[in-house]
């Protein structure tokens, strides 16, 4: 049987130097009370010191909540995550080198508690291969002060593959919406289901603790055995939380109830995207649809493809997906990223990432902060700005096709006006460059594999080609020295059968894309035909 304790008594249960699990994305899972609660007690006592953190997702709201609590010189010494971003205080340390610091695939990392679970010695994948992860670049290390290796080199058959090395946890943190008498978590008001069930394992058999927050606390015996998604043999203390702020479920509101499955809302009910650059890349990304596809979409911009979806009523005709773990449904953008309106099934975080590793998506859309003319993209390191790669390597590594999406500057202000694209103030900042900051995203192991890749922006269209950064779609009142040419900083090569961007995309009312689904399956009819 756990001990319900409070939040001070569970910060006190954490030792210096324990490594620590955590399993959230934004503040869906993230057990904030007892966050605040470790805090308090460092700034108090000093004390716990040098902890190791391990993370999967971006924890936090950007501003106070989440990771960012730990970022105080000395309560943390060394830390793994697939993103940094939203973790300010943190991110501020260890860009001052105070501490050690390593950025792993979202997926490899959610996947490695499995490994723990089962005394594994760890995950071996191709996940990272010619990325910065991979060893003979950086190994995933995010700076100077960071030595240790994380990440191994294998040969396999002939075949290169990482090795993601298993570790012991001294202690989980994680969080549900209600623990039963004896301890069982069910996860009902969350708004999917992250990892806790593996990491509440890998720390179990580690001989670790487990240490859950919940919002309610239910009679012993009442809760239906489908809906626990951590059984109580694997929790040792369970806090109640006192304070609702410390139980939201994303990074932009307390709870919706269609984020938990409750219910279903009308899809007209999803804001509408003004008509700026953001819909004109959106609209031109949705073009690659097809129906039927396995769709992800990635943070910002990417995630409103799924906006213009909904718009265009094609949402039934293909299946959106997160990598939190959602099947069907509208991905929420950001500040409730990582959640789905009207999802048909959830599954386990790690149990998407198997999928998706396994090339099971069709398409996905993906930021665009930085490519060259290999087609290299980085969205994980900027000068000593530091995010970290997410889910990307995992997903834009082994979808079917992968579309990056993202303005061509940052910084520039446009205008759509009687169906073209005006430039009223140039960008302050080029995305096209010579050669990308850190390697999020390989085009050499791209072209490798045959992946087809596209890169999206609101005045051009380029296509990796043999290995070449290709531009092969230019937006109507663009000029294509002025416009596009003058601010990269490498020629791309041109292709001889360039053309301009569907106009109707640089329309206030498109309604061109359930057409072009349409068209896909009467060609799709007529392949089959012929094959009969």
């Amino acid at each position: 049987m756990p001990k319900f304790i409070t939040a001070d008594e569970a910060a006190a249960l954490v030792k210096d130097g324990a490594t620590v699990a955590l399993s959230a994305m934004g503040l869906g899972g993230w057990p904030e009370e007892i966050a605040e609660a470790i805090e308090r007690r460092y700034i108090e006592t000093g004390f716990p010191r040098d902890l190791n953190i391990k993370q999967g997702s971006a924890t936090g709201d950007w501003k106070e909540r989440g990771v960012t609590r730990f970022g105080h010189e000395g309560l943390v010494k060394k830390w793994t995550a697939a993103h940094i971003g939203s973790a300010a205080q943190m991110n501020a340390l260890v860009q001052a080198n105070k501490i050690e610091a390593h950025c792993l695939p979202q997926g490899v990392i959610v996947n490695l508690w499995r490994e723990i679970a089962a005394k594994r010695p760890g995950l071996i994948t191709k996940v990272g291969l010619q990325t910065f992860v991979d060893p003979r670049i950086d190994g995933g290390k995010m700076n100077s002060v960071t030595k240790e290796d994380l990440v191994k080199l294998i040969e396999i058959e002939g075949e290169e593959w990482l090795f993601y090395k298993s570790f012991p946890v001294d202690v989980a943190l994680i969080r549900g919406t209600t623990a039963d008498e004896k301890g069982n978590i069910t996860m009902d008001r969350e708004g999917f289901i992250n990892e806790a069930l593996a990491v509440a394992e890998a720390t179990k058999n580690s001989g670790g603790i487990v240490i859950a927050q919940v919002e309610f606390l239910a009679k012993e015996g009442t809760l239906h055995p489908k809906q626990v998604k951590v059984p109580g043999v694997l929790i040792d203390y369970v806090v109640i939380a006192e304070k609702q702020e410390s139980c939201w479920q994303t990074e932009g509101l307390y709870f919706e109830p269609s984020f938990a499955g409750d219910i279903k809302i009308p899809l007209n009910a999803i804001p509408r995207i003004p008509l700026d650059e953001r819909k004109i890349i959106a609209r031109r990304s949705a073009m690659e649809l097809k129906e039927g596809m396995i769709v992800n979409l990635g943070f910002g911009i990417p995630a409103d493809v799924a906006a213009i979806a909904a718009e265009e009523k094609i949402s039934d005709r293909i299946t959106l997906t997160t990598e939190a773990g959602a099947f069907g449904g509208i991905p929420a953008s950001p500040p409730n990223f990582g959640n789905s309106y009207n999802a048909e099934a959830m599954i386990d975080h790690g149990a998407m990432f198997d999928f998706y590793d396994g090339g099971g998506l069709d398409i996905t859309y993906l930021g665009l902060a930085q490519t060259d003319r290999h087609g290299n993209i980085n969205v994980s390191k900027f000068g000593k700005r530091l995010t970290g790669p997410g889910g990307f390597i995992n997903i834009s590594q082994n979808a079917r096709k992968v579309v990056f999406c993202g303005t061509f500057t940052a910084g520039a202000e446009v205008k759509v006006e009687n169906g073209k694209l005006i430039i009223i103030k140039e960008g302050t900042k080029r995305k096209f460059i010579s050669q990308v900051e850190q390697i999020t995203f390989s085009g050499k192991y791209a072209t490798s594999t045959h992946q087809p890749v596209l890169y999206v922006t609101e005045r051009a269209v380029f296509k990796l080609e043999q290995g070449e950064m290709t531009l092969i779609e230019v937006a109507p009142g663009i000029d294509i020295q002025k416009d596009i040419l003058a601010h990269m900083d490498f020629m791309p090569t041109i292709s001889d059968q360039i053309k301009e961007m569907d106009a109707s995309i640089f329309q206030h009312e498109w309604g061109g894309l359930q057409q072009m689904i349409k068209s896909t399956i009467a060609s799709n009819e007529l392949e089959v035909k012929k094959l009969a």
